[in-house]
C-alpha cells in the first residue's frame, strides 16, 4: 500500500510558523481565525483548506509548541558537562526556563496544559500527560541506569519535576527570578 501522507507545502509551513508566533503573543483559547488570518497574510479559507479544520490548527500549533520543547529537552541531554544526578538536571532546566527569552513559549506551554486538563478531548488531548512524560524522561537520564526503574527513582524525579513546574508557575505570574530561583536552588540541594 501507498503511502499518502504528503510533506506539508511550503506555504503550510510558513502559514503555520507564523500562525505560531501569533499565539505565542495572544494565546491559544480565544483563538479566532479571522484576527489571525489578518495578522498572518492570510484567509481563514486558506488556513481551513490548509489544516482541515481550527481544530486542526490548534493540533498543529500544539505540535510545534511539543516540537521546542523537545528540542529543548533534547539539547539539555546533550549539553555539557553530561547531566549527573537529578540537582544538576533540575539547575539546568531551570535556567532555560526562568530564561526570559522563552517567556512566550512558557505562557503558551500553560495555556494549552490547563486546557489539556479540562477539555481532554480534541486538539487539547493528552498535551498535559504527554508533557509529564517528557519531562520525566529528561530527569530518568540524570539518574544512575540501575535506579530509574524503581519506585523511588520515580518519586524523586517527580517531586523535581514539581519544584520546577511550581517555581516556574510562581515565576510567570510574579515574575520574581530571584525568589523562584533562590527556592529551587534551596529545594534541588536539601
Amino acid at each position: 500500500m501507498a503511502d499518502t501522507t504528503a510533506a506539508p507545502s511550503a506555504r503550510h509551513t510558513e502559514l503555520l510558523e507564523l500562525a505560531y508566533a501569533y499565539v505565542r503573543g495572544h494565546g491559544l483559547t480565544d483563538l479566532s481565525l479571522r484576527p489571525l488570518a489578518a495578522a498572518i497574510g492570510s484567509s481563514p479559507r486558506v488556513l481551513l483548506f490548509l489544516f482541515g479544520s481550527k481544530d486542526g490548527l490548534v493540533r498543529a500549533l500544539l505540535a510545534r509548541a511539543r516540537a521546542d520543547e523537545l528540542d529543548l529537552l533534547r539539547r539539555v541531554r546533550e549539553q555539557a558537562p553530561p547531566l549527573s544526578g537529578l540537582p544538576a538536571a533540575g539547575v539546568r532546566i531551570w535556567a532555560w526556563l526562568s530564561d526570559p527569552v522563552h517567556r512566550t513559549l512558557l505562557v503558551l506551554w500553560l495555556e494549552a496544559y490547563a486546557r489539556s486538563l479540562v477539555e481532554p478531548s480534541g486538539p487539547w488531548s493528552r498535551f498535559a500527560a504527554d508533557t509529564v512524560t517528557d519531562w520525566l524522561d529528561v530527569l530518568a537520564a540524570a539518574q544512575p541506569a540501575a535506579d530509574r526503574d524503581t519506585p523511588a527513582a520515580l518519586a524523586r524525579r517527580t517531586a523535581v519535576l514539581a519544584v520546577l513546574r511550581g517555581a516556574l508557575l510562581d515565576l510567570l505570574a510574579t515574575g520574581d527570578l530571584a525568589r523562584t530561583t533562590a527556592a529551587v536552588h534551596q529545594q534541588l540541594h536539601d
